[in-house]
């Protein structure tokens, strides 16, 4: 199972994250975002990512051109796109989509991604509202599915038994304020969503 840890502002976390069994790591550049870093915060803290933990830059309405700019520059495993944004080409892209009632899975057919980050509709807000959806949409997907929304130890089993995803994401849930993750939290996920008994 892949799990990812989104909205990382902070070594602290990121190595608290990793240690935990983290597979990715989510460092979001959106300016709407309170989780929000600049390129040269965001290094600092990537530099201390041990190898083979996945960087994701969380990019919303922006260009490709900015996008492959920072992907470079802080050397980013994949990036999440949200709204707008231009698929920058050469880069592993995760598209992130919310889930309303209105939703198919037939819709993944028609875009292109490397994976699909599928959470609850959160408005202007893009992410990080809390709110769970149902997860019984998004099984039988055809595609890489990183499951988002409302997630964290008490109720990502079920999220995964229900959607059978490839991976989970996790952020506002666990957190003691936006941006810095409360450590009993994020590790209490951790061990339920890697299925981890101790």
């Amino acid at each position: 199972m892949m799990v990812k840890i989104c909205g990382i502002t902070n070594a602290a976390d990121a190595l608290a994250a990793a240690a935990g069994g983290a597979g990715a790591l989510g460092f979001n550049f959106w300016s709407g975002s309170p989780r929000c870093l600049t390129a040269d915060r965001a290094l600092a803290v990537i530099e201390k990512v041990p190898a083979g933990v996945l960087k994701i830059g969380v990019f919303v309405d922006e260009s490709a051109a900015t996008i492959r700019a920072i992907a470079t520059r802080l050397g980013l495993d994949a990036v999440q796109i949200h709204g707008g944004c231009e698929r920058p080409e050469g880069l592993s892209v995760w598209r992130a989509l919310a889930v309303d009632e209105e939703f198919q899975l037939g819709v993944l057919d028609q875009l292109s991604a490397d994976a699909f980050l599928l959470d609850a509709p959160s408005g202007a807000r893009r992410g990080g509202s809390g709110r769970t959806f149902d997860w019984t949409r998004v099984r039988g997907a055809r595609h890489r599915i990183v499951l988002a929304g409302g997630l964290d130890d008490a109720n990502v089993r079920l999220a995964i038994e229900t959607a059978r995803p490839w991976g989970v994401d996790a952020c506002s849930r666990l957190e003691s304020s936006p941006g810095v993750k409360d450590p009993r939290k994020l590790s209490a996920f951790l061990r339920a969503a890697l299925g981890n008994k101790s």
